[in-house]
């Protein structure tokens, strides 16, 4: 079982927040937010980076089901085009703890910046997805949502293989692209393609 802590402060009401396809040339940036019970433990919660999709399906039910509160929201890719994908990430996270039934009183945040929500006190945590539950329960939401929505636009699109690479630029999807051209959710402010050598 992975060494994750179950809070930074016993005090207060914690949310981690998280959020995946920051690297990806097509689709949204996904970002969850969770506030989980002090005591909860599941023994297969770790950095969604590390699981398979069985394994986080698992768990997703689990986080659904035993958390205080939880959200998951997007900014897809007209956005990230427009305002750049930093402060769509922040925009996704921001969306997400809006959305959360409960008010934290504290956020973890996974990485090493964020913009300030809602005058309350948040703490940036590099791989806090491999530290702290709520986080790691975060970044799984936010990769299960975003892989199955990766999966139902494969079906609109099937050439750039998205049901497997999920957007990321893999050789399998770069190809695809430069035979057929992009799709109407590829972030036209990211290099599609990589450079000729």
């Amino acid at each position: 079982m992975p060494n994750l802590k179950p809070y930074l402060d016993p005090t207060l009401i914690e949310a981690g927040v998280d959020e995946v396809g920051r690297g990806c040339l097509a689709g949204p940036v996904v970002a969850a937010a969770v506030i989980l019970p002090k005591d909860y433990t599941h023994p297969l919660l770790d950095d969604s980076k590390k699981l398979s999709m069985k394994s986080m399906k698992i768990i997703e039910k689990d986080i659904k089901q035993n958390a205080i509160a939880f959200a998951i929201s997007k900014a897809d890719h007209k956005v990230i085009d427009e305002i750049n994908i930093l402060q769509a990430s922040f925009l996704a996270m921001h969306k997400a703890l809006r959305k959360l039934k409960t008010r934290p009183e504290a956020i973890l945040v996974d990485g090493n910046r964020f913009k300030a929500f809602s005058k309350i006190p948040h703490s940036c945590h590099v791989k806090g997805d491999s530290k702290f539950s709520s986080i790691a329960a975060a970044s799984v939401l936010a990769k299960v949502y975003r892989d199955e929505y990766m999966a139902r636009l494969h079906k609109k699109f099937p050439v750039y293989g998205w049901e497997r690479n999920v957007g990321y630029p893999t050789l399998e999807h770069r190809a695809a692209i430069a035979e057929t051209g992009s799709s109407p959710y590829h972030r036209m402010s990211f290099k599609l393609l990589a450079e000729e050598t």
